[in-house]
């Protein structure tokens, strides 16, 4: 076997230098803070403290490969609780590497099954999961450490470092570049966020729109393109850490992003020195001693190769290191199967994490107006979207009845709440798949061959309203490919952006009014040969205008066409229909005056006086209470999370060992009611279905519109 340093090129030189022996401290402290915000993130964010609403059995999941399913509720439960386990186990390094590929795995599996709530932090805890198993973490302040004294205060080599450095600095880099982006250098990816209080220090000198521009969007893209760098090098990681500690720190105030904003604040510690924990603790009086981590030099490691090249690269990264445990520099000098191996897996990380935000080209089948799913691309905040319908129609292909279902039905959990299975159409394709089989079991409905239709209307980045998917196409039987374009996905129709600036004008203009107050806009973009029914609630005065195109308008059976300019009023509680008759997209606005809110005082003084509204004093009361106050009550709400946790996993795995009754199942045997005032097994039946699934039950009233559904743009 040749040693390290006989062939003197380029790439024995790389090698040398990751395999260079380093001080484990500084990682050390990095896994415990990451499993101890595992520990926090997995009753929250991981959705442990709502195992019943999130994976509702009988639902609709939007899982990453078809053959995944989620369990049992009480066996998702016990795998919930082994994740937890596990992320406690990594913090305080017991059996890292059992803990890791256990965390790992449980953690990946449970990503996979729910493609409808990625997002880019709960990808990049996966990541760090992964590079865990890869690198020693477990060499400092760890149980392992303890038991086993041959990897107690063990060096490690410098790649455990760099792969985490290289991820962290991807991952702003590659925001940064996502970022230059039109929608984002021009301020229309992210706006509303002046109102949030973070802000307020910059209010008496700047405007809202300023805020929102400069702070929000410059600055932000500013941040990620060069943050990175100045925490690279010493001369600037100072200004690095204190930007990003501003940045993250807002961020965790802004949005609901879990433990997100403090995992990368823990990482900025792994910028610095590798042995900053040792020489902190250090300063310590002597009477703490016996409560601390070991303080000397570090002994020296199989996973490190040791030689002179090496030894003195490691003095000058370490200028506090003196002497080195050298004892295995003989045995350790060359480089091993096991080195070449663990070097090969780390470029093959990088490799893998520079490739997948650029991969879309070859899963054209993920993309829609933008690409690929959310979550891996480091596209954060890029893209905002505003859905203002989905209407879901079902035609018995056997019979052509039609009937049209409540949007979002047989989705559980969280997904329900937001549409953003409705701009991927991977998970249109899902869904739709999956309610025609929840449709054809169902006899109420009555429908063997179902055939579905969707018709979405969305906005992207404060663009028109428009047509997602082809609303004429049977999507239980369209064509979906992970390698292919889906044909029935609508183009984004971006030769109207230049309308969002005339837009902006329209809806300034029209605030600016005695009425702004009390009206809203609507505008809304429309392809040639397509039409849209819309009904219009009878507290609404309303106005169509077209701005570009011809429109044909058809009320009470009387058609009137319009071209640019021209306007026209639309009867309330009434419905009517708009075709486009250009050969070109056509544009128009809708102006809805609410009659209700401007005749009924109370409301029109909240809408002239936002200040008087009930939340608003809410707010102002809130911003009068105490630090300590709040951070009782933060306290009590985190305490409530992890009590239900626990609670619930108890009974559900007592449940599952042992036949442990679950409270209800309790009280229902203990309160024993007449037989004469129970409603029949059918009621009974459907009332707890109801209950259970939170009104996604396919009871006519509440499921099935028999009547057209309309647009209600």
């Amino acid at each position: 076997m040749k040693t390290i340093n006989s062939p003197n090129n380029i790439l024995h030189q790389i090698i040398s230098y990751l395999l260079t022996p380093c001080d484990p401290s500084n990682l050390g402290v990095f896994r415990f803070f990451f499993g101890l915000l595992m520990v926090i993130d997995i009753p929250q964010e991981r959705g442990f403290a709502h195992i019943d609403e999130k994976w509702e059995e009988g639902m609709c999941y939007f899982t990453l490969f078809n053959f995944l399913k989620p369990m049992s509720y009480e066996w998702m439960h016990v795998l919930y609780t082994v994740m937890f386990l596990a992320a406690f186990s990594v913090m305080i390094g017991f059996l890292y590497r059992i803990s890791c590929f256990t965390l790992m795995t449980c953690y990946w599996y449970i990503f996979f099954l729910d493609k409808g709530v990625w997002n880019n932090h709960s990808y990049l805890y996966g990541v760090i999961s992964v590079m865990l198993l890869m690198t020693d973490c477990n060499r400092y302040w760890s149980v392992d450490g303890l038991l086993f004294s041959s990897i107690r205060n063990s060096h490690i080599p410098k790649w455990n470092y760099f792969i985490f450095k290289f991820q962290v600095v991807l991952v702003y880099f590659y925001a940064g570049i996502k970022k230059l982006d039109h929608d984002w250098m021009t301020g229309y990816s992210m706006t509303g966020l002046a109102n949030k209080w973070v802000f307020d220090p910059f209010r008496p000198f700047m405007s809202n729109e300023n805020i929102d521009f400069y702070l929000v969007h410059i600055s932000g893209l500013c941040y990620d393109l060069f943050v990175g760098f100045f925490l690279l090098f010493e001369k600037t990681r100072l200004v690095g850490v204190t930007f990003s500690l501003m940045f993250h720190g807002m961020n965790s105030q802004m949005f609901s992003i879990g433990m997100f904003p403090y995992t990368m604040m823990a990482s900025l510690t792994l910028f610095y020195s590798e042995k900053w924990p040792k020489t902190l603790l250090s300063r310590f009086p002597g009477c703490f001693s016996f409560a601390m981590p070991l303080l000397r030099e570090a002994q020296s490691s199989s996973h490190c190769v040791y030689t002179d090249e090496a030894e003195v690269t490691a003095k000058k990264d370490n200028e506090e290191t003196t002497t080195r445990n050298t004892g295995a520099k003989s045995s350790g000098s060359h480089v091993k199967w096991s080195h070449k191996l663990m070097l090969m897996l780390f470029g093959f990380h990088v490799a893998i994490q520079c490739f997948l935000p650029y991969s879309h080209f070859l899963t054209k089948g993920y993309n829609g107006w933008t690409e690929g799913l959310y979550g891996y691309s480091w596209d954060m905040m890029v893209h905002s979207w505003s859905t203002q319908h989905i209407r879901v129609k079902v035609v018995d292909q056997s019979d052509g009845k039609e009937v049209f279902i409540r949007p979002g039905v047989f989705i559980a959990g969280g997904r329900r709440s937001h549409s953003r299975w409705s701009s991927h159409p991977d998970m249109i394709k899902q869904y739709t798949a999956c309610l025609a089989e929840k449709l054809k079991n169902h006899q109420d409905i009555n429908i063997s061959e179902p055939a579905i239709y969707l018709d979405i209307w969305r906005s992207l980045n404060q663009r028109f309203q428009q047509r997602f998917v082809d609303p004429n196409v049977n999507l239980v039987e369209a064509p979906w490919s992970p390698f292919a374009h889906s044909p029935w996905v609508l183009p984004l129709l971006t030769d109207l952006t230049p309308w969002r600036e005339k837009m902006k004008e329209i809806e300034q203009k029209r605030l600016n009014t005695s009425m702004g107050n009390f009206t809203e806009i609507v505008f809304v973009a429309d392809f040639p040969g397509l039409m849209l029914e819309n009904f219009v609630s009878e507290e609404l005065n309303t106005t169509l205008t077209v701005l570009q195109g011809r429109v044909n308008v058809e009320v009470d059976n009387a058609n009137q066409t319009l071209g640019e300019g021209e306007e026209i009023t639309v009867p309330s509680n009434a419905s009517h229909v708009v075709y486009t008759v250009s050969d070109t997209p056509a544009c128009w606005m809708y102006v809805y005056l609410n009659t209700t809110v401007f005749n009924n005082e109370t409301l029109r003084q909240w809408v002239m006086h936002p200040e008087t509204r009930p939340s608003s004093r809410e707010k102002e009361q809130l911003k009068k209470k105490s630090l300590f106050d709040r951070f009782m009550e933060f306290m009590v709400n985190k305490y409530m999370i992890f009590y239900v946790t626990f609670w619930n996993s108890y009974h559900a795995i007592g449940h599952l060992t042992v036949g442990l009754e679950y409270p209800w199942e309790h009280a229902e045997h203990n309160e024993q009611p007449d037989e004469s005032s129970l409603p029949s097994e059918s009621v009974s039946e459907g009332q707890d279905m109801e209950h259970r699934t939170e009104n996604t039950t396919i009871h006519e009233p509440d499921y099935v519109q028999k009547e057209t559904l309309k647009s209600e743009l």
